[in-house]
């Protein structure tokens, strides 16, 4: 089986993006699985209704994941406890709205988990431990879930490529997200986990990883406040094809797809 993983959804242009090269990338990837990082996607922060809508009800979307912005709009609180394949992080404490944890069913008929954690080196906020997380999520999984998919929303590549070892053999695949950079790290660990440091952004790469170059560049050199916005023009579709032995969880092969709107 085939599952395609996008990397953060960056703003409008980001949105655009997807819609215009979703279905191509799936056809290409004879997906049975779509799972895309939305965390950035409503004006570059966080997610909101019409957003998770048109995901979620008018694209071949299974599964969105997130990471440190997905309180950014208030109304999260609310759309995570509707809508269980909205994942926020998993290691965010007992008694946060949501879950970051799904089952998903894929078309070929598997059953998918898909875990959402967060990393704690650089990060704000700093969680439960994403280490301790993911062993307890998957040592509570179903038995009939062969395939897990984890998406590791984390800053440290160091912490990323650690996760990955970490879950060698146990997820189907860890693929990191957040820094907004694509990676050409992209392996099978000898225990058949895919793994990639950072599936990079979808969004405006003629910008400061999404941001409009301006207030950013004040803000480097400046160093004084200054508003940042997302970037517009072209954009870029980022992310991976996994194809997953669906028997035994193990993954076959890992490989980056990118798409670019002209410039």
């Amino acid at each position: 089986m085939n599952i395609l993983f996008i990397g953060d959804v960056v703003g409008k242009a980001g949105r655009r993006a997807l819609r215009k090269f979703l279905p191509e990338l799936q056809d290409d990837a004879e997906a049975d699985l779509t799972i895309v990082n939305a965390e950035n996607a409503a004006g570059g922060f966080g997610v909101t209704e019409s957003v998770m809508e048109e995901f979620l009800q008018h694209s071949d979307i299974d599964v969105l994941t997130s990471g440190n912005h997905i309180w950014d709009k208030r109304e999260a609180l609310e759309l995570i406890e509707d809508e269980p394949r909205l994942l926020r992080p998993h290691n965010y404490p007992t008694g946060t709205p949501g879950s970051g944890w799904y089952v998903a069913t894929a078309s070929n008929g598997a059953r998918v988990g898909v875990l959402n954690i967060m990393g704690t080196v650089f990060m704000h906020p700093t969680l439960d431990c994403p280490f301790a997380s993911a062993n307890q999520a998957l040592e509570k999984k179903p038995a009939d879930v062969n395939v897990v998919f984890v998406d590791f929303h984390a800053e440290a590549t160091s912490e990323k490529v650690a996760m990955g070892w970490h879950l060698d053999g146990r997820a189907s695949a860890v693929v990191g997200t957040h820094t907004h950079i694509p990676t050409a790290d992209e392996r099978i660990l000898p225990n058949g986990t895919a793994h990639i440091t950072d599936v990079g952004m979808t969004g405006c790469y003629n910008s400061v990883i999404g941001m409009e170059k301006e207030g950013v560049l004040k803000r480097f050199i400046n160093r004084v406040p200054a508003r940042f916005e997302v970037a517009s023009g072209s954009a870029s579709v980022c992310g991976v094809v996994i194809e997953v032995d669906p028997k035994t969880g193990h993954s076959l092969s890992i490989r980056r797809v990118r798409k670019d709107e002209k410039q």
